[in-house]
């Protein structure tokens, strides 16, 4: 091959421009790969400029800046330079020949090597050269490879570039030209010394800042906290600066330097001396810590939700708050269960609910919590209130004892389980205690428990609790009691309607008596109270069981006499306002009368169901149905728990919750026997096979009803369908444990299908009630009452879709603006809980928003 130094004109002249190309190409590639380091330096010092940093910054480190970044330029600039190596003409010769099928620039530069005399292989050889030469005019200049993700694995260089286009959007080029007025030989020396200055408020007071040099008043006013900001212009030396805010001392003569920054700490003066310099006198205005009373009383609702009102101020606004609860051990009565030390707990902290919107120097909010679960419920506690504002300064009210909110419970039996649990939070070795004292209240349980399934409960809660005594209760475990315990109270307290309605009448009974008595002041506010709460109860157990009649007789109407009697809450309350005004003044006969006139009309309120459309319907069938079956379970489920009872207690005396002319008849073939605990006669064998066939017919039974159960196809339907396909497997197991003997087996199974048949039914409910809201724009207006006619015990219209509640005002008066600010403030007290799904958050934040 010929060098490509002394190319044949002809073969010059068709590659020359895609030759010169490519290696112009080449070119830049090495200074690329060479040089990318300088130019990244060049980059980021040209951002620097005309983002205007050098105005933000003192001159000394300006100067420091330019020395590092010519360092790196110079180190840039020779690591370049060693790298660089200029490419030559048959590189690029060789690069762009490569690019061509079959090398054509080489092939028409070779020389025949052999057979040159051969006519043959001489015209084979010159067909050749032909054809290569005329691929020559294919070439194409080869594109350049810029890429340097090799040399720069960091990638650099992008920081780089990134800064530059930043300065191009944000900054000026304008501004670069400010960084040689700093120099001693800068623009500014020529002009003559001058300064600027800036006072600058701490973000939070929301002041605006104050250009220095536009204050013609020698008297200056700043927050604590505040920035001043001076720069000098012009020959180092001419301006000093003086202060005596920032509480720093200064070197004779002032400071010299041209840029200087400092924090307003005090009082005192600025001054700028030297030609067109400037006196000021301080005055500082500090910055007040936050303060926090609270206010009016702690009031508790019947749950035991604790609203606890209070009042904050600031002069810039508060941030944050905290409530903290301690135990207040030496007001706690030593007794019984706390008798022993307690175990050590953390105080609980709340934070206080800030307002959402709005000034915050001032403003008067309540914490709403409910601590009716905590160990300290209905103790003595020390409350302490701290808020905070944005300076980081703490505010706090002296300590104050008071009593931990928490429910109160009326039932005896669910007031004794309160108590021992909170024994057993007291102190965890309690427990051994606690099963005795619990063993020995509910030793007759047909006298405390109305089913058998709460003494149940117990009897499990008790072995749990001295299994766990007997080998070191743990944490998780004294946890695990303690929920449990509560939720058997909550349901021995709650109960059903005719629990409400005996306490109302022992309420009503105590109040009668104590105006018989003479009761004082005091106790008849206390009484006056219990009779509201168990009045509340009872109108909220009224409305429960009239929503449940409605969700399980959908196709029923709930109706009400037009002419005959119909309260409001209002109407209530007036009337033991009036009764505790009357006791108060010593009326007691008009009082009494009054009362009774209460009692009679709380004994005549009553939720009827109407005539109906004709007929029941396939879904009032099916509810009714189930109904009947779950009753029936309950009861063979009594039986089964008092075939128990007398296997450990043979010839026990009374009978046990629901116990029935048929139980007498069980116990009767057992006892006489004179059987050991766990043994059986022929008469127990023969009980237990006629329990287990009534188990069998009533599975039956359920599966036929499940058979013909309404609506299919919907998702409630389909739920429903699912809850009675466990109840039936349920009584399939108690069927067998029957039969194999295993009467506590066949309990927990019978208890499990109770669950689901409830479960089945609810979904029913749903599913029916649905049907009905799509059938109604379809059906004429039934006959009888109009659906937004209905009223319920409370006289409120149950609406057009036959449900409680409608949009008629319920509230007049003040009670309307009393219980939207309830509302408001139990929204504000959800949004400030993190812990929240986002999406109830975000409902809740729109609510505020809106209102």
């Amino acid at each position: 091959m010929a060098s490509p130094d002394t190319l044949p004109p002809e073969i010059f002249k068709a590659v020359r421009g895609p030759l010169f190309l490519t290696r112009t190409g080449m070119v830049a590639e090495r200074v690329v790969r060479a040089f990318w380091p300088l130019w990244s330096v060049v980059f980021v010092a040209v951002a620097a400029l005309m983002l205007g940093l050098q105005d933000l910054v003192r001159v000394e480190v300006i100067w420091a800046a330019v020395g590092v970044l010519g360092l790196g330029v110079v180190v840039a600039a020779v690591w370049g330079a060693r790298r660089f190596r200029m490419p030559t003409r048959a590189g690029a010769l060789a690069r762009l020949d490569a690019t061509m099928r079959g090398n054509p620039i080489q092939s028409v530069l070779d020389t025949q090597a052999i057979g040159g005399d051969d006519a043959a292989s001489l015209a084979v050889w010159r067909a050749h050269q032909a054809r290569m030469r005329a691929r020559l005019s294919e070439a194409k200049a080869v594109q350049p490879d810029l890429r340097v993700s090799a040399a720069d694995p960091f990638a650099l260089r992008y920081v780089a570039l990134l800064a530059l286009f930043t300065a191009l959007l944000f900054g000026s080029v304008l501004r670069v030209q400010s960084v040689t007025g700093m120099g001693p030989g800068g623009a500014n020396l020529a002009s003559g010394p001058t300064w600027e200055g800036w006072m600058e408020p701490p973000a939070y007071t929301r002041l605006p800042s104050i250009y220095l040099n536009d204050i013609t008043d020698s008297a200056l006013n700043v927050p604590e906290g505040a920035r001043i900001t001076l720069r000098m212009y012009g020959e180092v030396g001419a301006l000093t600066v003086s202060e005596s805010v920032s509480g720093n001392p200064l070197p004779d003569g002032g400071n010299p330097e041209t840029a200087q920054e400092f924090t307003v700490v005090q009082s005192g003066t600025l001054a700028i001396d030297g030609p067109g310099g400037r006196v000021w006198d301080v005055a500082m205005a500090p910055d007040e810590p936050p303060m926090v009373t609270r206010e009016g009383e702690v009031e508790a609702s019947y749950d035991g939700e604790a609203s606890i009102p209070f009042a904050a101020t600031d002069d810039h606004g508060v941030i944050a708050g905290t409530a903290r609860f301690e135990l207040a051990l030496d007001q706690v009565e030593r007794r019984y269960g706390q008798r022993i030390a307690p175990e050590a707990r953390d105080a609980i902290e709340v934070p206080l609910p800030m307002p959402i919107s709005g000034d915050r120097s001032k403003f008067t909010e309540t914490l709403i919590e409910n601590f009716s679960e905590h160990p300290w419920a209905n103790l003595p506690v020390t409350i302490t209130l701290s808020v905070e504002d944005a300076a980081g300064q703490d505010g706090s009210v002296a300590p104050e004892v008071m009593t931990l909110p928490g429910r109160r419970f009326f039932d005896p039996m669910a007031a004794a389980i309160i108590e021992q649990r909170r024994a057993l939070l007291w102190n965890r070795d309690n427990a051994r205690d606690i099963g005795q004292i619990l063993r020995a209240v509910s030793h007759r349980p047909d006298d405390i428990f109305r089913s058998a399934v709460h003494y149940l409960r117990l009897r499990t809660i008790l072995r749990r609790m001295e299994s766990f005594a007997r080998f070191g209760m743990t944490d998780d475990q004294q946890a695990e009691l303690s929920n449990a315990m509560w939720d058997l109270a909550l349901l021995l307290e709650e109960g059903n309607l005719d629990d409400a309605r005996e306490r109302l009448k022992r309420a009503q009974d105590r109040l009668a008596e104590a105006m018989k008595n003479g009761a004082s002041d005091q106790e008849i506010a206390e009484l006056m109270q219990e009779l509201r709460e168990a009045t509340d109860d009872y109108m909220r157990q009224l409305s429960a069981e009239a929503q449940k009649e409605a969700e399980q007789n959908p196709d029923s109407q709930m109706s009400q006499n037009q002419e005959g009697m119909q309260m409001n809450q209002s109407d209530l309350q007036a009337m033991m306002d009036k009764i505790q005004e009357l006791m108060e003044q010593g009326r007691m006969a008009e009082a009494q009368q009054a009362l009774e006139e209460l009692r009679q009309m709380m004994e005549n309120m009553r939720v009827t169901q109407g005539e109906g459309q004709g007929g029941q319907s396939p879904g009032q069938q099916a509810m009714e149905d189930l109904s009947e079956t779950l009753r029936d379970q309950q009861s063979l489920s009594d039986q089964a728990f008092r075939d128990l009872q007398e296997q450990f207690n043979p010839g026990q005396e009374g009978q046990q919750p629901g116990q029935g002319q048929q139980g007498q008849q069980g116990q009767s073939q057992q006892g006489g026997q004179g059987q050991q605990p766990g043994q059986q006669g022929e008469g127990g064998q023969s009980l237990q096979q006629d329990l287990a066939q009534r188990q069998r017919d009533l599975r039956d039974e359920l599966n036929r009803q499940r058979s013909d159960l309404p609506g299919q196809g919907t998702a409630e339907g389909d739920a429903a369908r699912d809850a009675l396909n466990r109840a039936e497997g349920a009584m399939e197991g108690a069927e067998d444990a029957l039969r194999g003997d295993n009467l506590a087996e066949a309990i927990d199974k019978q208890s499990e299908a109770m669950e689901a048949l409830r479960e089945g039914m609810r979904n029913l409910g749903e599913a029916l009630a649905q049907q009905q809201q799509q059938n109604q724009g379809q059906q004429g207006m039934a006959e009888g009452t109009q659906p937004g006619q209905q009223r319920d015990p409370l006289g409120r219209s149950a609406g057009s879709s036959g449900q409680i509640g409608s949009e008629d005002g319920m509230l007049q008066g003040e009670d309307v603006y009393r219980r939207a600010r309830e509302l408001l403030d139990e929204i504000r007290r959800r949004s400030g809980e993190g812990q929240r799904p986002d999406e109830e958050l975000d409902y809740l934040e729109r609510l505020l928003e809106r209102f």
